[in-house]
């Protein structure tokens, strides 16, 4: 049955009538799942205006109420795991082994961030002046705007909203439309576990209407974007022109370096899991294998063997290793870019199709794509996201190197070796936010901070971990002067006596 959703508004959910309305489909089968109706600017204006109402109760509430609030949207979120699993795996289309883990994610990032409640560490440093404290302490921004992408529906919302709330901030949160079914039961989680009405909010809708509206709300005090470079580029130019903190994760060309005494069979787990797991929808997807000269014909030949026994079908199956791209237009993008593969002349050693025939046809399947490339190649250098594997061969370290930071982007990297020596200069060689030894291109645990460099997004912010809050905080200094005196820093003459 298809279900019809609306806003959730200042604690409520309201279904606005005679809007325009927009499905969302299974990409397995097709089958339309719910609708939803269209945001417009005064929906965006009603969202900032119930966020803005709840900013100065919530940024009071202590960080460690905050954080109760959290831990029971972990233990709902525990509860409910197979079905918001399953759910992911509809709406989406990843296996469903990696649809629990989305939610397993959005569980483990709240249970962390509740913890932020009881830290939020600050500094306390000496005073050149005598009876006199200096210290920091960390200050909510305001009501921010999350704008998350449909790769991950359930985990990347819940990295932003979790910092978002346990800092203070009220939330204006837009969900993919390929998945606001996802962004709906999410939010319906923050709503049963007591979050006070206005500090959450959600909307739907076109990024041209409901995301640009955010982003440009005079009430919008920080925004964070996961999505594409163009998109995240514009969302960077409208922050800056209203001088607010802006966090962008816009996308990766991550490469596997294999050396020549890699383990192989490590190394064809790695590769098949980071290029083809999420059917390559991921940031942080293993899109390049540079490989050293002296085994390259042997992986090449390994890589082959393997890609054709992957078991492409119905991702709620077990079994089943890849599912379907996430949309009509995913698939067009993803098949264009193999056209122009074997239009440059790139070798393609496996897959290349769109997959046909009895369930297939109800879907957007496509074959696990492998193609040997020059690195100059479109293949080797723009972000594809989809099941397409790009394989270039190196001459040595030096040159894996050279050829994995030829790229704009700098997400996640990789690299297998047995060399203690290479393992530790690839730590510090490779242009990339995440290195990973001896295992592929994956995401972060949420205890450490997930973001990039280059065109990835900008270095002073990073989603999860320790970090996670300078999105949406900022800095207060306070000085306590107890002297019972004025004291002049750098001109009182008398600010070396004691007492």
């Amino acid at each position: 049955m298809v279900q019809d959703h609306g806003f959730y508004l200042d604690g409520k959910w309201v279904d606005p009538k005679g809007r325009k309305r927009f499905e969302t489909s299974n990409p397995a089968t097709g089958e339309t799942l719910a609708t939803f109706p269209l945001g417009t600017k005064d929906d965006v204006a009603a969202a900032a205006k119930a966020a803005k109402a709840a900013f100065d109760k919530w940024k009071k509430t202590p960080p460690p109420r905050r954080g109760e609030l959290l831990l029971e949207a972990a233990r709902i979120f525990r509860k409910r795991k197979e079905d918001l699993g399953r759910l992911v795996t509809a709406e989406m289309g990843k296996v469903i082994a990696e649809g629990l883990g989305d939610v397993q994610e959005a569980i483990d990032f709240f249970e962390y961030a509740a913890g932020e409640g009881r830290r939020m560490v600050g500094e306390t440093v000496p005073s050149e002046l005598p009876n006199k404290m200096c210290l920091t302490i960390r200050m909510p921004v305001g009501p921010v705007g999350l704008i998350t992408p449909w790769n991950f529906p359930i985990a990347i919302p819940s990295w932003k909203s979790g910092a978002a709330l346990i800092a203070g901030c009220p939330i204006v949160f837009k969900p993919s439309s390929l998945t606001p079914l996802c962004g709906a039961k999410f939010v319906e989680v923050l709503d049963e576990s007591g979050f006070p009405p206005g500090v959450v909010n959600l909307l739907t809708g076109n990024g041209s209407v409901v995301g640009d509206g955010i982003v440009a709300h005079p009430s919008v005090r920080a925004v964070s974007f996961t999505g594409g470079i163009d998109t995240g580029k514009n969302v960077y130019e409208a922050a800056a022109k209203k001088m607010i903190k802006v966090g962008l994760e816009l996308g990766g060309k991550n490469a596997i370096l294999a050396m020549d005494d890699a383990s192989l069979d490590l190394l064809m787990d790695g590769v098949m899991f980071g290029a083809f797991g999420t059917a390559g929808q991921r940031c942080t997807a293993a899109s390049r294998l540079i490989v050293h000269a002296k085994v390259y014909d042997q992986v090449v030949d390994e890589l082959v063997a393997r890609a054709e026994k992957l078991r492409v079908g119905d991702p709620m199956n077990p079994k089943t290793d890849m599912g379907p791209v996430a949309s009509a237009d995913q698939e067009k993008k993803v098949l264009e870019y193999i056209h122009v593969g074997v239009k440059e002349g790139d070798e393609l050693l496996a897959g290349g199709e769109k997959l046909t025939g009895g369930s297939y046809d109800k879907g957007f399947f496509i074959q696990p794509t492998i193609f040997k490339v020059d690195r100059t190649s479109r293949l080797a250098t723009e972000e594809i996201f989809g099941p397409v594997l790009s394989v270039l061969k190196a001459k040595d370290y030096d040159d894996a190197v050279s050829i994995a930071n030829s790229v704009k982007y700098g997400l996640s990297s990789s690299i297998y070796t047995n060399d203690l020596r290479l393992a530790f200069r690839a730590m510090n060689d490779l242009e990339a936010g995440i290195t990973y030894v001896n295992a592929p291109t994956i995401g972060a645990e949420v205890q450490l901070p997930f973001g990039g460099i280059k065109e990835t997004g900008p270095t002073d912010t990073r989603e999860a971990g320790s970090t996670a809050l300078e999105e949406f905080t900022y800095w207060k200094t306070v000085y306590v002067d107890y002297s019972g005196r004025l004291q002049k820093a750098q001109i009182d003459t008398q600010r070396i006596v004691g007492g």
